[in-house]
C-alpha cells in the first residue's frame, strides 16, 4: 500500500468542506477559526511572495501556501502555489501568469470562506 496521502482536487468548489470537517472532526468553531487563519495566511503569503525578489524565498513561501491550502481543502489554491514552485524551481519563467493565477484562486478561496460566515 502506498503511504502517500492522495489529494482530489473537486472541480466544482474553490473549498473542500467535507475535507475542512475531516479535519476538523465536525467542530463548527475550530473550522471558522482555522478558515480565518488561511484567509488572512493566504493573503499575507502572496503579498510576501509578490514583494520578494529572492526566488528561494519566494519558493519557501509558496511551499508554505501550499500546505495550508490543503490543510483547509483549497486545492486551487495549493495547485497554483505548487505552481508557482515549479515555475521558480525552473529560474522563474512564466512566473507573473503563474502568480496572477495563484491570486485568482486566493481570492476566490478566501469569498467563499467569507460567504460562510
Amino acid at each position: 500500500m502506498n503511504s502517500l496521502v492522495k489529494y482530489v482536487e473537486p472541480v466544482s468548489s474553490p473549498l473542500d468542506l467535507v475535507h475542512l470537517s475531516r479535519q476538523t472532526l465536525g467542530d463548527r468553531e475550530l473550522e471558522r477559526e482555522i478558515l480565518s487563519l488561511f484567509v488572512k495566511q493566504s493573503i499575507q503569503l502572496n503579498e510576501r511572495i509578490l514583494s520578494s525578489s529572492k526566488l528561494d524565498e519566494q519558493h519557501d513561501l509558496a511551499h508554505t501556501l501550499v500546505g495550508s491550502a490543503r490543510a483547509v481543502g483549497a486545492w486551487r489554491v495549493a495547485k497554483a502555489a505548487e505552481h508557482v514552485d515549479l515555475v521558480l524551481n525552473r529560474g522563474g519563467l512564466e512566473l507573473s501568469t503563474a502568480l496572477s493565477e495563484l491570486a485568482d484562486f486566493i481570492d476566490e478561496a478566501n469569498s467563499m470562506i467569507s460567504g460562510l460566515n
